[in-house]
């Protein structure tokens, strides 16, 4: 009896030192919805099971706790391998920090040249590649085809920012309400100001400014696209009362037919059908998307084919597991990709991956940010919470006039400095 004890715990102490011995890999992500948790965990079986030392284990947290918690995570001994990322200004900072890994010796050609160029420039800190990119969204305007027909307006033909002031006198002069915005808040008004920086100066406008650049924010293609706003918010283009209006009740207010045009990004394609009063929305006959116009005289060239979005993925942090990066991989790979395409849970950003989509409006927006030149986060995001809540502010306020672009600018560059 003693003997079959101690063999006993003999096997115990064995199995419990393989069990130590097993290299583990955390991965920590914001709470995603119930179909994406699914693949994860299909992932991350499939790795197990060609890597049976690994233990992969996932961890969700919701949204707002885990931009608390993580910060005081990274500067623990309990931090995770791999975390979800906004990538911007807060990666730049990890990475200053020392929190991240460069894993830019970790990836084979083959691996790298399956993601565009502009989505591992978002994971990139001074040269090091901290990440690996998930997906990423793009703000279009969603566009209500029978209220553009019936206004006589040709969507397809807005190319460029003037093209667009155009249509907005007919449709105004038709009796049709040309754009429809959440202007409570904020953040949707900001979608303008950026991409017409964007366009004014380059796709390096708003690096350039973080650098300190032509007078930072202050510089020339800041100023003029508040002054190109303006002409836009001087034709009175919105709903009446937009600035009492949330994103929410403006989404659902484009899906029954209330204004002809929409600036969001993808994401709203089924949000805003269930926000719409017959909970069904516009038929995907009556909608199409654009992108943003170009304008015709820009401060700097370059930034016609640039793109305004959220560029989600994955951080690797500095004392990261050996297989963490193999792992990333393996999770990123076309096949996986793919099959998220297939169903519906996100626009993969792995190349070619985007053709398993379904949506032709999805397949649009893979389609624009493969071909992108450069894929802004979005400002708000990409420039730090304080700086963003700032240009979230400057773009409501230039929307009602009560400060000149000049202002506007200057209060922005002003922000960035007291950071």
């Amino acid at each position: 009896m003693k003997l079959f004890v101690k063999t006993a715990l003999l096997a115990s102490a064995a199995w419990g030192t393989a069990a130590m011995a097993q290299e583990e890999i955390r991965v920590l992500r914001v709470q995603p919805s119930d179909p994406e948790q699914a693949f994860y965990a299909r992932v991350e079986a499939a790795y197990e099971a060609q890597n049976p030392d690994v233990d992969v284990v996932f961890e969700y947290i919701a949204n707002e706790a885990y931009k608390s918690k993580l910060p005081t995570l990274l500067q623990s001994d309990a931090r995770p391998d791999i975390f979800y990322s906004w990538a911007g200004q807060t990666l730049v900072e990890q990475a200053e920090a020392g929190f991240l890994k460069d894993i830019s010796g970790e990836l084979s050609d083959e691996v790298r040249s399956t993601f565009p160029d502009a989505a591992l420039t978002a994971y990139t800190v001074d040269g090091a590649l901290h990440g690996l990119p998930l997906y990423a969204t793009e703000v279009v305007f969603w566009v209500n085809t029978a209220l553009t027909e019936e206004a006589g307006v040709d969507h397809t033909a807005i190319k460029t920012w003037d093209d667009l002031l155009a249509a907005v006198q007919t449709m105004k002069d038709a009796g049709v309400t040309p754009i429809v915005v959440g202007g409570q808040d904020k953040w949707p008004l900001h979608f303008y100001w950026s991409y017409l920086a964007l366009r004014e100066g380059g796709a390096e406008v708003v690096t350039a400014a973080m650098n300190g650049e032509d007078g930072g924010f202050e510089a020339e293609p800041f100023v003029a696209a508040g002054e190109e706003f303006q002409k836009l918010t001087e034709m009175e283009p919105f709903q009446p009362g937009f600035m009492g209006t949330t994103y929410e009740t403006a989404s659902g207010m484009f899906a029954d037919g209330k204004g002809a045009l929409h600036l969001m990004g993808d994401w709203d394609y089924l949000p805003m059908r269930g926000r719409s009063q017959s909970g069904e929305g516009l038929p995907d006959d009556q909608m199409a998307i654009i992108s943003f116009p170009a304008v015709s005289d820009p401060v700097a060239e370059g930034g016609d084919s640039a793109t305004l979005g959220g560029m989600n993925g994955w951080a690797v942090t500095s004392d990261a597991t050996d297989g963490a990066v193999d792992f990333l991989t393996f999770l990123l790979n076309r096949d996986h990709q793919e099959e998220v395409a297939r169903e519906g849970i996100f626009i993969p950003i792995v190349k070619g991956a985007g053709e398993a989509l379904e949506n032709p409006f999805f397949q649009q927006v893979a389609q624009d940010i493969a071909a992108a030149s450069y894929h802004q986060i979005f400002l708000d995001q990409f420039l730090g919470a304080s700086v963003g809540a700032t240009v979230n502010d400057i773009s409501a306020d230039l929307a009602q006039g009560v400060i000149t672009p000049e202002e506007a600018a200057a209060q922005v560059e002003e922000a960035w400095q007291f950071r």
